[in-house]
């Protein structure tokens, strides 16, 4: 299987730039067995049925873009996601400069030791602050890291700081949103909870590697960037309990599906769930979680668009994707939605 059988052509001027305002009323492709059907997000409670559960992605985006020196050289870093010792995984432009033992100082007395350095262009720092302290260091120094197909040529508006951030937003620890639950407001959630659709949420911190291109053509050598997520007991409970009376489960996101395929066994049992996931979803997986998928529309030759192919069949996506095109939706973070039913 190649990268390049998920190529599609896609004028630019179909990349969103801003979100839909209000956020409910971006538009909605419902893709099934039956065809493509025009909807707007806030059609979603007509579309499911009572009983049918919603998982979502409670992850809050954190200002994870920072620049600093070392010494006079200026350095650019993206944070990843926290290590198990405390310290921090991130992408660094002109890693090949940094060496163990440098010393990275950033805006408001922020500082960090360079540990380590990968060959992918990833360091290992080791913060002056943590817990609390670091929090608040971070939001003094760091910007939102918006992905590069959002054009902020001065850097993120004030209006991002809430444009990205999902209604869910509470466990601090993403540097990307969860784009598919930028579309949700009080009054969706109000209306999906009236049509007997419950809410549940897992947490999956996504990390910078959810900008990365494939580096292989072929995908059997590539691996996916590791995530840190968490399943609770009352959400697995939830999940199994809505399964096993019928109901179907919709995951908000290729990050909570992503998440609920790494901790359901193989009889289809969601299980509770705390640890890093690198699973690639691709063509040929067997799904054994969520029966539904809200999400955005991905890039070309992302992993994202393989796993929504691999979910509702590549065939059905790439029509999918050029009847969008030509109906002119909006891609990416912020842009419009799919709603998929599973092949």
């Amino acid at each position: 299987m190649q990268a390049a059988d998920f190529d599609f052509p896609l004028p630019p001027e179909r990349i969103a730039q801003h979100p839909a305002r209000p956020r409910d009323s971006a538009r909605l492709l419902h893709v099934s067995g039956g065809g493509l059907r025009d909807h707007r997000v806030r059609d979603l409670p007509s579309l499911l049925r009572p009983g049918d559960l919603l998982v979502a992605n409670d992850t809050r985006v954190i200002p994870a873009q920072l620049e600093g020196r070392r010494g006079e050289a200026r350095v650019g870093i993206t944070l990843d996601r926290p290590l198990a010792d405390g310290s921090w995984h991130a992408l660094a432009r002109n890693a090949r400069r940094l060496r163990a033992g440098d010393e990275i100082a950033f805006a408001g007395g922020l500082g960090a030791r360079v540990l380590r350095r990968d060959a992918d262009g990833g360091v290992a720092l080791a913060f002056n602050r943590e817990g609390a302290a670091f929090d608040a260091a971070l939001r003094r120094a760091g910007a939102l890291a918006l992905p590069p197909y959002i054009a902020r040529p001065h850097g993120p508006e004030p209006a991002d700081e809430q444009d990205y951030q999902t209604l869910f937003a509470l466990h601090e620890g993403a540097v990307a949103a969860p784009t598919a639950g930028l579309h949700f407001t009080p009054g969706l959630v109000a209306a999906l909870k009236e049509r007997g659709v419950a809410s549940v949420t897992v947490t999956l911190h996504v990390g910078a590697g959810t900008f990365l291109p494939l580096r292989e053509a072929d995908l059997d050598r590539h691996r996916l960037h590791s995530e840190r997520g968490i399943v609770g007991r009352e959400t697995a409970a939830a999940v199994n309990a809505a399964r096993a009376s019928g109901g179907r489960v919709l995951a908000v996101g290729t990050t909570s599906l992503r998440l609920l395929e790494t901790a359901t066994d193989a009889d289809g049992v969601l299980h509770p769930f705390a640890g890093d996931t690198e699973l690639f979803i691709r063509p040929g997986h067997r799904f054994r979680s969520a029966s539904l998928l809200l999400t955005n529309f991905h890039l070309p030759r992302s992993s994202l668009f393989m796993l929504v192919c691999a979910f509702a069949g590549t065939a059905r996506m790439q029509a999918a994707y050029a009847h969008a095109v030509e109906r002119g939706y909006r891609f990416y973070s912020y842009g419009d939605a799919t709603l998929l039913e599973r092949a």
